[in-house]
């Protein structure tokens, strides 16, 4: 492995950091926004140029009642989608009437080995003022070596009135890059809402 060095001795005198070094900095790719739209894709931009890549989710809001925000990949640029995952899949929630408050593991939304399609979150309301929010990250989708990793965290405002924090992770079980991103309801279009991609330096 090389080694970056800087010239200055002292770190006030540092006037610019070298490119090679990560910064964490988010730089915006791409916009979707959904209007009746029966999903949403990410079909260029999705390459080795980051290490990560993060969606960020803004008022998602279902056509259909009590629906799942749900996504998979592509390895050929979006003609398929479908890549083999295992994920784990919680949730922690508390309604409106203050009648009731969990914490809980959810196994009928887990998979194993599966081709279908995430789950970001399920139950969104489709009341006028029922969405979304949250992200979904994804790690080294350019790799030839390793499996693909990636996390998501979702706040939605369920159909039972509920304020619902659902926590996703899980990786896809393939050597091959990742090139495309593909975002709809399981049941409907996607009503109103906007998806940024991001990549992070």
């Amino acid at each position: 492995m090389a080694l970056i060095s800087v010239s200055n001795n002292a770190l006030q005198n540092i006037t610019a950091v070298p490119a090679s070094i990560p910064s964490g900095a988010l730089v915006l790719l791409s916009t979707q926004t959904a209007s009746s739209s029966a999903s949403l894709s990410f079909t260029s931009g999705i390459d080795s140029t980051y290490d990560s890549y993060v969606f960020k989710f803004i008022n998602i809001h279902p056509a259909t009642d009590s629906v799942d925000f749900t996504f998979q990949t592509s390895t050929d640029g979006g003609s398929n989608y479908g890549i083999t995952t295992t994920n784990t899949y919680f949730w922690t929630q508390h309604n409106d009437s203050d009648t009731y408050a969990e914490l809980e593991y959810r196994t009928d939304n887990d998979l194993a080995q599966s081709t279908s399609f995430i789950k970001l979150t399920d139950d969104i309301g489709n009341d006028n003022d029922s969405s979304a929010c949250g992200f979904l990250q994804l790690f080294n989708p350019s790799s030839t070596t390793y499996v693909k990793h990636y996390i998501g965290n979702v706040q939605i405002h369920t159909n039972g009135d509920a304020s619902r924090q659902v926590f996703t992770a899980g990786y896809f079980n393939t050597q091959s890059p990742i090139n495309a991103f593909q975002f709809k309801m399981s049941s409907g279009n996607i009503d109103a809402g906007t998806i940024k991609m991001y990549g992070i330096k």
